[in-house]
């Protein structure tokens, strides 16, 4: 059933927030930075647009930072919008598929303010496919991609599009950070489904890469920086 109350909306993204607070923190956040260096970066000297698949779209909440993320403009959009607030994230409505290419000028307008966080599969599909969305957005505003691979284990699977993960409380969630995707301006047609399936092979890549590490216990190579395991903070 559809949220549509603004109030009763408000009152459940309040609840949720504090319930994903207390539920993420009771994992083990392991991160491997394939570029050396620890993210996320202060977003106001070293900004990034960091690309995550949908079905992940839990694993930032265990991080602090200044950044906004692109909430679709569905009818599930609202109460995402302000879940996400309530979680300290800036928030900007549009999507691939309505309101696209406004919600893409709007990261963009807010890009001096610090990271830019989109899911390129988002928000209906199809899953793990990436759509021109972030590629477009580091061409518009000079900031390199930061691709992610992520996955918790143990985890629940939801019978979404997306099959969205739901970590088990007191579980592990595995990072792998790549190193950064540099996209030019102006780019063309052709140049851009180039970029976009370079950096679809790349997610792909990382994703399998956590993945592995959480079922096999295999830790990703070249790892320049590894976090011990730890618990977060609610």
């Amino acid at each position: 059933m559809k949220l549509r109350h603004l109030g009763v909306i408000g009152l459940v993204a309040l609840l949720a927030s504090w319930l994903i607070r207390v539920w993420m923190g009771t994992l083990r956040i392991r991160m491997v930075y394939l570029d050396g260096k620890k993210h996320p970066t202060d977003g106001r000297i070293d900004p990034y647009v960091y690309a995550l698949w949908h079905e992940a779209l839990l694993f930032p909440t265990v991080f602090r930072g200044r950044g906004h993320i692109l909430v679709s403009q569905h009818a599930d959009g609202e109460l995402i919008a302000r879940v996400c607030r309530h979680l300290g994230a800036g928030v900007v409505r549009g999507s691939t598929t309505r309101g696209g290419l406004a919600g893409l000028m709007g990261m963009a307008h807010r890009s001096s303010m610090g990271h830019l966080l989109i899911t390129p599969d988002g928000p209906r599909g199809p899953r793990r496919r990436m759509q021109a969305g972030a590629v477009l957005l580091a061409s518009l505003t000079g900031y390199p991609v930061m691709p992610l691979g992520l996955t918790f284990e143990p985890a629940w699977r939801v019978n979404s599009w997306d099959r969205m993960l739901l970590p088990k409380p007191w579980g592990a969630g595995y990072g792998v950070v790549g190193v950064p995707f540099h996209v030019p301006p102006n780019l063309g047609r052709q140049d851009l489904e180039r970029y976009r399936q370079r950096l679809d092979e790349e997610m792909a890549r990382l994703t399998l890469a956590a993945e592995r590490w959480a079922q096999e216990g295999v830790r990703p190579r070249p790892a320049v920086n590894v976090t011990e395991p730890r618990k977060k903070a609610a």
